[in-house]
Order: C-alpha cells, then structure tokens, then sequence
C-alpha cells in the first residue's frame, strides 16, 4: 500500500514507523513546509492518504485528495461543523472517507462500555455523570473529538441530559466536560458517575502513541476498495445493543 501523510508531526513520524513495518510504502509526505507536494507526482500515486494535521486546515487537505482521487484516512478533530459537506460528497460522488475521533482499538473498546453503562443509568437518576480529558499541551482543540464523541453517545441514552458544555455548570440537564492541557500526556478520558452514596468511574489512558498509529494504519487498509464514509464500527464490527 502506498501512502501519503499529511500531517508529519508526532502522530505522522509515529504512523510512518508502523506503517514501514506492516511492509507499506510512505510515497508522500505533506506538511507545512511542503504543501507543494499536493500537486505533486507522488501524491497523485498514493493509494490512501492519512490526515493528522489541523483543525484549520483539514477541510481543504480532504478536498485536495478527493480531487485527486486518494482514499482518506481522517485523524483530526476541530473540524466536525463541517462534516456534512464531507458525508454529502461521499453519497454524491463516491469517494471514500475514514473518520474516527480516536483511532485507539482500546479506546473504541470504551467507546461501546461507555454507550452500554449510559444506556443502564437512564433507570437511575440519582446519578449525575461529567466527563474529564486530559491532553498535552500542543493539542488545539478542547475538548477533545473523543470527549464529544462519549458526551455525545451520553447524549444518545441518558434522557436527563440534553447537551454538553465545556466547563462547570449549574444547569442538571446539561453534561460538564473538563479539559485540562499538561506536559506531553497523551492522551486519559474518564466518565463519572457520581450519587450521594457511590461512585462509578471508567478510564481509558494512552500509554504512547503507538495505538493511534496501528489504528489509523489499519483503518487505511481497511479503506481500500471500499467507498463511502466509514468508521471503527465498520472496521472492528463492535456490536452495539443499546441503540
């Protein structure tokens, strides 16, 4: 598989090892300093683009692949406003799209114990539920994709919530998100379930980047030969029976 990374900062240099080590090539490398290698011969050979740039500038990274035809494998949050536009494109016009707030097997692991505790709180209202991230210091968005991607499947089960913010909050139908950035932590997300008389924590923490990367790897071999907009539920077949 020929690859083209977009976005070679610790996440690109981390999805390089893997990939080289699966037996793929690296036929492309954009960043920064080399947004000329879009109009590039390489590009135009790649087989899969993996996209861990900017929130300002991963729109545009995803319509230049389109253009050229390139699968893309999507790892940057602070875009979703206009994630929409990317699904239309791909019923409209076939182009195949990859997306997850987080790549992590272990963490899409907690994503489906998070959609399954949720589902069993909504019978008991004595428990209030806030989540906390915790990310380094470089990471431009807050809260994370994967804060909003639990608070969300939160959302979707517990009726006595009805939206999340960012932050402290008085109002009991809306659910807290604390962000913190410090040092170089990778990456910990924690949902808590809080009553007068227990507590119910799940965690999820990031060793190392290396899960990010192996999911992000096999989610572009995942993509190729298939169209359309897809997801770590199409790729690892999670079962979910709260929905």
């Amino acid at each position: 598989m020929k690859i083209a990374l977009i976005g070679y900062g610790k996440m690109g240099k981390a999805i390089e090892k893997i990939a080289l080590e699966r037996g793929h090539r690296i036929v492309c490398i954009i960043d920064e300093f080399h947004l000329n290698n879009f109009d590039s011969d390489a590009f135009r050979e790649a087989d899969v683009a993996i996209e861990f740039s900017t929130p300002q500038a991963a729109f545009d990274n995803y319509m230049k692949c389109f253009a050229a035809g390139i699968p893309v494998v999507a790892g940057t949050t602070g875009w979703l406003e206009r994630m929409e536009e990317v699904q239309a494109i791909c019923r409209t016009e076939g182009k195949t799209f990859f997306y997850a707030s987080n790549y992590s097997i272990g963490m899409n692991l907690f994503f489906a114990l998070n959609k399954y505790l949720a589902g069993k709180m909504n019978s008991f209202p004595a428990y209030n539920v806030r989540l906390t991230e915790t990310h380094h210091i470089h990471k431009l968005d807050a809260p994370s994709g994967t804060a909003i991607t639990l608070a969300e499947d939160i959302l979707a089960r517990l009726d006595r919530k009805k939206q999340w913010a960012l932050g402290d909050t008085e109002q009991a139908d809306t659910l807290p998100i604390e962000a913190v950035r410090e040092g170089e932590t990778p990456g910990i997300h924690e949902v808590i379930y809080d009553s007068d008389v227990d507590c119910i924590r799940i965690r999820h923490s990031a060793k190392n980047r290396t899960g990010l990367a192996l999911g992000a790897v096999l989610a572009a071999e995942f993509s190729i030969g298939r169209k359309g907009f897809l997801g770590m539920n199409d790729l690892l077949r999670l079962d979910d029976n709260n929905d």
